[in-house]
């Protein structure tokens, strides 16, 4: 077997996947940073979760956040739901896997605050619980999916935003909304910060 054919065409499948993605996401993507910017500047925080590469997306997206992304600036409120072990264990324990997100949002989550949902297929029940805990809270919706959207889509209002990414390679979505945390990202700063000189 040749690995660098192989190999190269990993790489070209991303290119595709990201040419592609670059067509129809931007106008999406800019609405989410101007959500996230609305509800940062009201004081309020950006809860983030997913599974798998999605969990250690939403992990990504809170330490660009609270730490800093490309230059320095305030720390801003972001919490990735997937990181407390003894919480989610002892929820998947007491209750259902279903409800680890669930929970913490109706505990942590306040009318103004977004959650930053990650599915690849939009199909993840504990994602999609997460959801409508967030709803029931008066929050509003980023999510980040593929495919056709799955249940995530559904859950959508007018005041949410989703970020769909064209393709149904697990490897591909997951690629792009890497990047799409990385647009989110400097556009909050663009917003809240101005240009880096």
């Amino acid at each position: 077997m040749d690995f660098q054919s192989r190999i190269l065409g990993h790489f070209n499948a991303s290119i595709d996947a990201k040419t592609y993605a670059s067509e129809v996401l931007p106008a999406f993507i800019e609405v989410a940073s101007q959500m996230m910017v609305q509800c940062l500047v009201s004081e309020g925080k950006i809860l983030a979760c997913g599974n798998g590469g999605s969990a250690g997306d939403s992990q990504h997206f809170s330490s660009e956040l609270l730490n800093r992304f490309e230059r320095e600036r305030p720390s801003l409120p972001a919490l990735a739901l997937t990181t407390d072990t003894s919480t989610l264990t002892s929820i998947a324990n007491d209750y259902s896997y279903n409800e680890i997100f669930s929970k913490q949002i109706r505990a942590l989550g306040q009318p103004g605050d977004i959650l930053l949902a990650i599915s690849t297929s939009g199909n993840s029940a504990n994602v999609v619980q997460a959801m409508q805990a967030a709803h029931d809270r008066d929050m509003h919706i980023v999510a980040l999916t593929g495919r056709d959207g799955g249940d995530m889509a559904s859950l959508l209002g007018q005041d949410d935003c989703e970020i769909r990414v064209p393709s149904t390679s697990t490897a591909r979505i997951q690629e792009v909304h890497l990047l799409a945390i990385h647009c989110l990202c400097d556009l909050i700063d663009q917003q809240l910060f101005g240009s880096i000189e």
